[in-house]
């Protein structure tokens, strides 16, 4: 249910007359029940006695903490709206309808640089190291480095540049972005891929990073990990290495949608991904998977260079797939727990009969049902 319609109306006036950023953000964030929502509210209020607000909410089981500045009732809706868009850029649109997503953490590898744009946002470009180990064809356990360019927008930017330093470890969540462009001299089309950044992480302890503990090299492992939801481009093509092995290749479309500030317009765009499939997978993936399909690829994400005929160097970024998944198929397994009846009655049928004589579970079961109603109403608030 939405949180706007669990209000009664007059409160709601009463919020936007006093400070219009509370009714602006509940209307945009998922809110579990009253409870969460009044303890969040409260929260706000107590708030407002300092020049910044700490707005503290639960969304999809998480705690976000998020800063910025009060609002008197002199500024206008624009305002109020051009702030929550300009710093809440970490919350995916609700109606995308696919995924495009990745996962890492790294090393900085130089000086954080800021500029800023023409609009005075900033933006700044990591460089992230991330190690890995990988297998050869013959089975043998390599290391190699990837490299990753991640975009840093806003007040994020500026954060890095404050706090991040050669070597420090990073996490970031974001996605994948191919920007195209023409060369000017050879007039050749270029394109490079890079990580948007939506969420970071600073690592590292404040009195300095650990020394690496020895013996121990899976606990040591960094991440580098990318998911991506979208129909297959096109037909499959399965190759064979001068090993034997078989490696599959297959293009994944994913697509985002926002709405553009300056026309106020949704805009779309579209993502190719290069997802290449190894071994029995592969085989598998190439029997089943046709262009059009909707599939689910999970793999880390690797960029390659190579030279031309013409002695041009060129890269391409790829996404080495351990898993895919084919999406929107009906599976037996799943069928055998699906029921058309009450949720009551498929819990109590799935249960062992067996359970029924342990006397933990029936402690358990005789536990009275908490509820979680909250006594305090809306007409109550001191707003």
């Amino acid at each position: 249910m939405n949180a706007q319609a669990r209000i009664p109306e007059v409160t709601l006036s009463r919020w936007r007359y006093r400070n219009p950023i509370i009714f602006m953000m509940v209307d945009m964030v998922p809110v579990s029940d009253e409870l969460c929502l009044l303890w969040w509210l409260l929260n706000m209020y107590y708030a407002m006695t300092i020049n910044v607000l700490q707005y503290q909410i639960i969304a999809e089981g998480k705690l976000k903490v998020y800063k910025c500045p009060r609002f008197s009732r002199r500024d206008t809706v624009e305002q109020v709206r051009h702030h929550r868009e300009t710093s809440f850029n970490s919350i995916p649109p609700r109606d995308m309808f696919s995924l495009n997503r990745i996962h890492i953490i790294g090393y900085q590898t130089q000086p954080v640089e800021v500029r800023q744009t023409p609009g005075g946002t900033s933006v700044t470009d990591l460089n992230l190291v991330v190690p890995y180990t990988f297998k050869s064809e013959k089975g043998e356990t390599l290391k190699g480095k990837g490299f990753h360019t991640v975009t840093l927008w806003g007040a994020m930017a500026d954060v890095a540049a404050q706090y991040v330093r050669p070597g420090s470890q990073l996490f970031i969540a974001g996605r994948l972005q191919t920007d195209s462009w023409e060369d000017e001299k050879s007039g050749e089309k270029r394109s490079k891929t890079k990580v948007v950044g939506m969420d970071m992480i600073l690592l590292d302890p404040k009195d300095g990073q650990l020394p690496a503990p020895d013996g121990a090299p899976n606990v040591c492992n960094v991440v580098n990990s990318a998911e991506v939801i979208g129909n297959v481009t096109r037909e499959p093509e399965m190759r064979t290495t001068t090993s034997g092995q078989q490696v599959l290749t297959i293009g994944v479309a994913s697509n985002e949608k926002w709405k553009d500030r300056a026309s106020n317009e949704m805009k779309e765009r579209t993502e190719f991904h290069n997802v290449v499939i190894w071994g029995e997978l592969a085989e598998e993936v190439s029997r089943v998977v046709k262009k059009g399909s909707r599939v689910y690829a999970k793999g880390r994400v690797q960029t390659r260079s190579w030279e031309t005929q013409t002695g041009s160097k060129r890269t391409t970024t790829e996404i080495i797939a351990d898993q895919v998944c084919l999406l929107g198929i009906a599976s037996p397994e799943a069928n055998d727990s699906v029921s058309s009846e009450g949720a009551s009655a498929s819990v109590s049928q799935s249960a062992p009969a067996s359970y029924s004589h342990n006397p933990e579970a029936a402690a358990v079961a005789s536990v009275p049902e908490m509820s979680y109603t909250s006594d305090v109403k809306a007409e109550d608030l001191p707003f």
